[in-house]
């Protein structure tokens, strides 16, 4: 089965608990704290698999949770790291965050490892916040929560160059002749359901690889037929050879033909437009073939077209050294900008505070990246672990943030589900 977008929810594994403990011994009366660190939870990694061709297996497993670390002990025995959780994907796999529609990875090598979703680290024991004012604290620190997220996984199809065209102009039986490829061919529209993949090998020793996309139609763009199915695997090709009836066997006019194939390319993507693109004239050995090309000719005059019969196997020698000698001259170019990347993205508005204070009736709500893991982390049952917090807090400039929006002694303040007093 051919599978090419998935939806997938990550939990990446939350660090281990770090451990209060004092070492009590025979003669070591004030033996000290000895608590352990947690150890780090596991992250899910998405690896590049060459021999895998779709994300048939991603279907299966809507859900991924991986493991916590384990918790520190005492003695100062430290817990171990979980084991990361890898992934294989095809090559050409785009994974993109569902919340910020930034893409999180783009997976074109073997063996090639990504963290999407990476694991919390091991909270510090007692003995880690041991100082020279504080020698015996009483407390530790809780494992980080691990990563969650909703990505989008969407395979594109690695190809040099992409056959695109309506449905049953013979892109199928290109492929079929000049490569070891073996796509279904029949008499009827959509025979192709998903992209086919041929090697090109010329005499000169040059290779290069074809794909035939599902057919196009009107409306593509839109996602009727087959749609965004064809223009996502077009994206990622190098030059876009449009295959065009020329003999117009079901009576269509190839002129027309070309402008729906372009047309809709352009709706979909101004970008995939604009790349390197030929149109290949076929079924040139039909009766109204030559009168036709010489039309089509006439009305597109700066493109170039090369005449073929794929049925009569007639025509390709120019065609694929032409393509060779086109491929090997293009430079490689990024399929995403700087600012569709989540690693590159510049933020040109930095927020003044880490946090933000909201008031719902007579409740200050605080929330915050930072301060919500923080508070995650902590014991809170624990006094010198939540007088750490409050320090933290203040150090933040939570308090003088709260005391600038009018709040008074006794008000009540409320992190996630924990609600404490206000005290100045």
């Amino acid at each position: 089965m051919f599978v090419d977008e998935v939806i997938v929810k990550l939990y990446a594994g939350a660090g281990g608990d770090g451990c209060t403990s004092f070492r009590r011994e025979k003669c070591e009366p004030m033996g000290g704290p000895d608590g352990g660190n947690g150890g780090k939870g596991s992250s899910i990694i998405f690896v590049g698999d060459k021999s895998l061709k779709t994300l048939v297996d991603l279907r299966y497993h809507k859900i991924i949770k991986a493991s916590k670390g384990i918790n520190g002990k005492g003695s100062n025995k430290y817990g171990a790291n979980s084991e990361d959780i890898r992934i294989n994907v095809p090559l050409g796999t785009t994974v993109i965050d569902e919340d910020t529609n930034l893409v999180v990875a783009d997976i074109l090598e073997d063996k090639q490892e990504v963290v999407v979703a990476k694991g919390g680290r091991g909270g510090r024991g007692n003995r880690a916040f041991a100082t020279h004012s504080d020698p015996a604290p009483g407390f530790s620190e809780k494992g980080e929560p691990g990563e969650e997220r909703i990505v989008k996984c969407e395979l594109k199809m690695l190809a040099d160059v992409g056959l695109v065209g309506l449905p049953s102009v013979g892109k199928s039986t290109i492929l079929s002749m000049i490569s070891g490829c073996h796509p279904k061919i029949a008499a009827y529209h959509f025979t192709t359901l998903s992209p086919n993949i041929g090697v090109i090998k010329l005499q000169d020793g040059r290779v290069f690889t074809m794909a035939d996309l599902p057919g196009l139609i009107e409306g593509a763009s839109e996602g009727i037929g087959l749609g965004h199915k064809f223009l996502r695997h077009a994206s990622r090709t190098k030059i876009l050879a449009h295959v065009v009836d020329m003999g117009a066997e079901e009576g269509r006019n190839p002129i027309d033909d070309y402008r729906i194939i372009c047309d809709e390319i352009r709706k979909y993507d101004e970008k995939l437009y604009k790349k390197v693109d030929i149109v290949i004239a076929n079924k040139m050995d039909l009766p109204n073939a030559e009168e036709n090309l010489k039309a089509f000719k006439a009305t597109f005059k700066d493109v170039k077209v090369y005449e073929l019969s794929a049925i009569m196997n007639e025509g390709f020698e120019p065609l694929l050294k032409d393509l060779a000698d086109m491929l090997d001259n293009l430079q490689e170019e990024q399929l995403y900008s700087e600012d569709e990347l989540e690693n590159h993205v510049l933020y040109k508005f930095k927020e003044e505070l880490p946090f933000s204070i909201t008031k719902e009736d007579d409740l200050w709500v605080v929330s915050g990246e930072k301060i919500e893991k923080l508070f995650r982390m902590t014991r809170i049952e624990n006094e010198e672990a939540a007088m750490r917090f409050s320090r933290k807090l203040r150090g933040m400039g939570v308090d003088e943030e709260l005391e600038k929006l009018g709040a008074k002694n006794g008000d009540e303040v409320k992190i996630l589900d924990f609600i404490f007093e206000f005290k100045k």
